[in-house]
């Protein structure tokens, strides 16, 4: 029996498909356009009348758009360990109802966490029969590790992620000034990548009780610490000329080093998240503990700069920071912010919350897409994502912009009902997603109910960092048999 491929069609029998759309994101704008796609990949892209021989068609409705599939370069599967909290098959689930076809997901809150070859065996043996998207690993750097980061460099990590202040969980420590210096001399040793948790300890208070009432909390996590945390980055990529990147940027107070050491010359760049985009500290409610994370959602004014830097080019990424947990760890200490679990669970509807903001403040489509794209692409260096490009595989996602999408906390694919966007009622809805040409999710024909039927015939592959040498044949063993082709 010749088998099926990985879009789950006979080998030996070549699949041909075209997508028509009259607005395609090709190219940074919406254009029309047909994507032509033979076994997974696209094989062309052509003008929307062109006739595409021997091929099954599909017309993208005049009220929707083609886009590639999203990216999203930070999220927190947490599976193994700490799988109630979230793990793959919800995740990836998810995000390919989000839109999203590529994750990378971060090296904790999973037990063990991605710190040595070893646990990257384990990540991926736990991530291959359950991804139904494409999934990359980033790799840690804590104080035990450091000096040793070459060998999970070549096992195909995308980077390194480290803190700078205690992250919540003992199994991933925090690195101090010194060990961040000496992270970084690493990495760009290595050509790789560092990617910071940017806060600095010694201006966070309130360890411990802090009330219910969000000002506290906010006031706990004050923007200088952002600030100089991101200075002491900024010094050692400037020192080593490493590659270095901004974890979810909250405080808009950082934008001018952050500007200047791009306009230096210097290998930064920097992220934030819908929900320092989209929600304001003065609206949160007194325990509300949904709204959560670290750094802080802080006030409107500082969002309208971050818009600002989000419109100048100079965040290069807008991605989810998924981080859930069970509800109880949410509502711990009856409400209290300095107890309860941080963290935002917003993987399915980034796109949509964004696009409700953006279209709000005037801001075309065009501007903000290839941030959830390429913008994220690029920051982990991977080659052929979030984009519509021949050769590229067929990941793509069709979005109605105007569609109304009411949140409801329990209707949506993470593991654990709490969200941010719970009850609130967002402009724009992913109606279907591809994966290599492949229907893998489709909100009008019974959504997430297909899952299952489909899990036999779309499967996500496990990705590794472009150029570097993985033994293929171990990687098998430690998969239970099966490698991506």
């Amino acid at each position: 029996m010749n088998g099926a491929d990985s879009a789950g069609n006979p080998r030996g029998r070549r699949s041909r498909s075209v997508i028509r759309a009259v607005r395609t994101f090709l190219g940074g704008r919406l254009q029309p356009a047909a994507v032509v796609i033979e076994d997974g990949r696209i094989a062309d892209v052509v003008g929307p009348l062109d006739p595409v021989l021997d091929a099954r068609a599909v017309q993208v409705p005049d009220d929707a758009v083609l886009l590639p599939g999203l990216v999203d370069s930070h999220v927190h599967v947490n599976e193994p360990g700490r799988t109630e909290w979230e793990g793959f098959r919800s995740a990836t689930l998810a995000a390919a109802a989000g839109g999203i076809t590529t994750l990378v997901d971060m090296p904790l809150n999973s037990i063990p966490p991605t710190t040595t070859v070893a646990n990257l065996a384990v990540k991926r043996r736990a991530a291959a029969p359950s991804a139904y998207i494409d999934v990359g690993f980033w790799g840690g750097a804590v104080p035990e590790n450091l000096g040793r980061l070459a060998p999970l460099h070549e096992a195909g990590v995308f980077g390194f992620k480290c803190f700078l202040a205690p992250s919540g969980v003992d199994e991933f420590g925090h690195l101090d000034r010194r060990q961040l210096d000496a992270a970084m001399e690493e990495v760009a040793a290595l050509g790789s990548r560092l990617i910071v948790h940017a806060e600095d300890p010694a201006l966070l208070t309130g360890d411990g009780e802090l009330g219910r009432e969000y000002a506290a909390f906010l006031a706990s996590r004050p923007p200088a610490s952002e600030e100089s945390a991101i200075d002491a980055v900024i010094a050692a990529a400037r020192r080593t000329g490493g590659r270095a990147h901004i974890l979810h940027l909250s405080n808009a107070g950082a934008l001018p080093a952050i500007r200047a050491a791009k306009a230096a010359g210097l290998a930064l760049t920097v992220e934030t998240c819908p929900h320092y985009l989209t929600i304001a500290a003065e609206d949160i409610p007194d325990g509300a503990g949904e709204f959560k994370c670290c750094p802080p959602i802080r006030e409107a004014a500082n969002a309208d700069l971050l818009w600002e830097a989000v419109v100048d080019g100079t965040i290069d990424a807008i991605v989810s920071d998924h981080s859930p947990s069970t509800p109880d760890l949410k509502r711990s200490g009856d409400g209290d912010f300095g107890l309860m679990w941080g963290g935002i669970a917003g993987l399915q509807v980034g796109l949509s919350a964004v696009w409700t903001e953006a279209r709000r403040r005037g801001i075309p489509r065009a501007q903000i897409l290839p941030l959830f794209t390429t913008g994220p692409a690029r920051v982990a260096g991977l080659t052929d994502a979030g984009e519509i490009a021949v050769g590229a595989p067929a990941h793509l996602t069709m979005f109605g912009d105007d569609d109304p999408l009411p949140v409801r906390a329990d209707d949506l694919l993470h593991r654990n009902p709490v969200s941010s966007y719970d009850g609130k009622l967002l402009t724009g809805r992913v109606r279907r997603t591809w994966l290599r040409g492949v229907s893998m999710f489709n909100a009008d024909e019974g959504g997430p109910g297909d899952a299952p039927r489909l899990r036999g015939r779309v499967r996500g592959e496990l990705l590794v960092a472009p150029g570097r040498q993985v033994d293929t044949a171990a990687c098998a063993r430690s998969h239970g048999g099966w490698f991506p082709s």
